[in-house]
């Protein structure tokens, strides 16, 4: 059997210097602080006269205001609040409710039950709809995965919460969404981004209770970056700043920057004395966090001290306190100075098992906070104590954990490949659309008049055409009809254009409404129209065109603001006289319609051959 001295010291703590207790990431104990940061007064006092308990309200609210305020400075006080108020609820007005169920998931974190807060908050978060409410729920909920080193579900929870900070003008909201970021980031190791979100809350003017923790934040931000203030007096400024808010929790906070501070600077048996003078006040708080760290960080300086059973006694006490938060470095710590203490007795028994409890916990904590460091600390810890077997497969571990994450940039590149083609294909589609419209509304300008909505001549001219010819080919009759509006430069003179306007669109629509499926109706310009039907002889094509006229004479002006008639006269031709040529049988319709005109207006008048066209113009009228 090994002799004590031959067991290989935690390589851990062998090295970092004593201040490095604060690299065990002390701002841990402070993702639920954060949580302290005031909720908007107005949802404290919102307004009750919608609710149906309006006139019991004011008075819930009073003890809402007071649970707000308390919470962390007075634990005892706040719970016997929220209990009262849970009976009560049915007084609450919906932001009432809503501020309620906020403390209740805050109380949740702030006794370490993380998993039950942070459900809680995400319901809240998800069901608000006020910005205010849903940011400082969503911080909560990022505080506490940070809490739990569940860090990728913090950062993604916090890329929902931060847009919404441009929409509110709620400080106090705003303020806890960025301190839930400093906090997580600081958490990750990203602490310039961190101090990033430090300076944006100084820069707000933060106050009260939130500069106290934005304070807290800044020291624990510098004291990773190795910059915490030359001056002691910095630091104890921010701990009398927090007394003065009545943030004992956050205040405890600082007095361990502080004691890291002293303990750098070779003053070892103050930094124990800061944290004495004040055990009894930091376990009254009941946070776990902060009195297993505080603990671990007595145990750590009085080992240095040679106090040993002083020091093992507060190993004992942070190991307590560690337990329900996870794979704490509280642990790692507290076996180190349980193992070396055991050594030093020579206690080979008790040695042994704080060292093996300290490889454990160990292993646990470095494989959440880098699987690379966890395979190099493993097989170093291993190596004194196994065969050469488990320092292979401590190896092959090694590789596994290189292969995974070649595995998961493979497939990162590939998701990204996968994107950047569903994004060409996305974009070519688009563009295709956008040309297709472009074409259909450039097609229908050049075959649409734009005021009445019939074809333009060109375009009526084209199907004209075309139609005939089937016609031709087929043996079918086909008739024309041309119209013009009578003394329409009366009604321009008199009225102005926007009533000319007016009288054309009203006629063109009288004609689609009269034209059967299959006809074509166009403008040929200015007030004259015309209409083409196939498979109608010329009784029928001459029946269209007195439908057409008493579809015209029945505009009413009024719509148009005036008050005038609208008449139009009609000429008819038929491809049974005239024959299937479009400018043929235009030229008799054409023909007609003049004759209509010089024959008084507002009348049907036919091309028929010459020695008829007495009889059937006065037949027509």
């Amino acid at each position: 059997m090994r002799s004590a001295g031959s067991l290989p010291a935690p390589t851990a703590f062998r090295r970092q210097p004593l201040r490095g207790v604060a690299s065990w990431r002390t701002t841990g104990l402070l993702v639920l602080a954060l949580a302290a940061l005031p909720l908007a007064a107005a949802a404290a006092t919102a307004p009750a006269a919608t609710h149906p308990a309006a006139t019991a309200a004011p008075a819930f609210g009073q003890r809402l205001a007071e649970a707000e305020a308390l919470r962390s400075a007075d634990p005892a006080r706040f719970d016997q609040l929220l209990g009262e108020l849970t009976g009560r609820v049915q007084e609450a007005t919906p932001a009432q409710r809503e501020q309620l169920a906020y403390l209740k998931a805050y109380r949740l974190g702030y006794t370490g039950r993380f998993d039950l807060a942070i459900a809680a908050a995400t319901d809240l978060f998800e069901q608000s709809r006020d910005p205010a409410v849903r940011l400082r729920a969503g911080g909560l909920v990022v505080s506490s995965r940070a809490a739990t080193r569940e860090f990728v579900e913090g950062l993604v929870f916090l890329d929902r919460i931060l847009p919404l900070v441009d929409a509110t003008d709620d400080r106090d909201a705003r303020h806890h969404a960025w301190a839930a970021a400093g906090v997580i980031h600081n958490q990750v190791g990203q602490y310039p981004q961190a101090v990033h979100y430090v300076d944006l809350l100084m820069a707000d003017g933060v106050q009260g209770r939130t500069r106290c923790f934005t304070g807290v934040l800044r020291l624990e931000s510098l004291n990773f970056m190795d910059a915490l203030p030359a001056d002691v007096a910095d630091i104890q400024s921010v701990v009398d700043f927090c007394l003065s808010q009545k943030e004992v929790m956050l205040a405890n906070f600082a007095r361990l920057q502080l004691a890291n501070k002293l303990a750098a600077d070779q003053q070892p048996t103050l930094a124990v004395s800061l944290l004495e003078e004040r055990l009894a006040e930091i376990e009254a708080t009941g946070y776990p966090r902060l009195i297993g760290e505080v603990h671990a960080t007595l145990a750590r300086l009085k080992q240095s001290l040679g106090w040993r059973e002083a020091a093992d006694a507060h190993a004992r006490r942070a190991i307590e306190y560690s337990g329900g938060i996870g794979q704490s470095p509280l642990l790692v710590q507290a076996h180190d100075v349980l193992y070396r203490n055991a050594e030093f007795r020579g206690d080979q028994a008790a040695m042994l098992e704080h060292y093996r409890r300290y490889a454990e916990a160990d292993r646990a904590y470095l494989d959440q906070v880098k699987a690379r460091e966890l395979a190099y600390q493993m097989a170093r810890h291993e190596s004194l104590q196994k065969t050469q077997t488990i320092a292979l497969l401590n190896g092959q571990n090694e590789v596994l954990q290189l292969e995974r994450q070649v595995a998961r940039k493979t497939a990162e590149a590939n998701r990204l490949l996968i994107g950047l083609l569903a994004l060409t294909v996305a974009s070519v589609a688009y563009w295709a659309y956008k040309v297709k419209r472009m074409q259909v509304s450039l097609r229908t300008m050049a075959q649409t008049d734009a005021l009445t909505g019939a074809s333009n001549r060109h375009y009526f001219t084209l199907r004209a055409e075309a139609l005939l010819e089937q016609c031709r080919r087929s043996g079918t009759e086909a008739g024309l009809v041309m119209l013009d509006l009578d003394h329409f430069k009366s009604i321009n003179d008199r009225f102005g254009h926007a009533a000319g306007d007016w009288t054309l669109r009203q006629a063109a629509e009288a004609c689609l409404a009269a034209c059967p499926a299959g006809g074509l109706v166009g403008r040929l310009g200015g007030e004259e129209f015309a209409l083409l039907v196939a498979g109608r002889d010329l009784a029928s094509t001459v029946a269209l065109a007195r439908d057409c006229r008493q579809r015209i004479a029945a505009i009413d002006s009024r719509g148009a603001g005036h008050d005038f008639s609208v008449t139009a006269s009609f000429g008819v031709a038929g491809s049974h006289a005239c024959g299937h040529d479009f400018d043929q049988l235009l030229a008799r319709a054409d023909d007609a319609l003049y004759r209509a005109k010089r024959e008084g207006r507002d009348r049907v008048c036919v091309h028929v051959p010459s020695a008829l066209a007495d009889a059937v113009s006065h037949a027509t009228t």
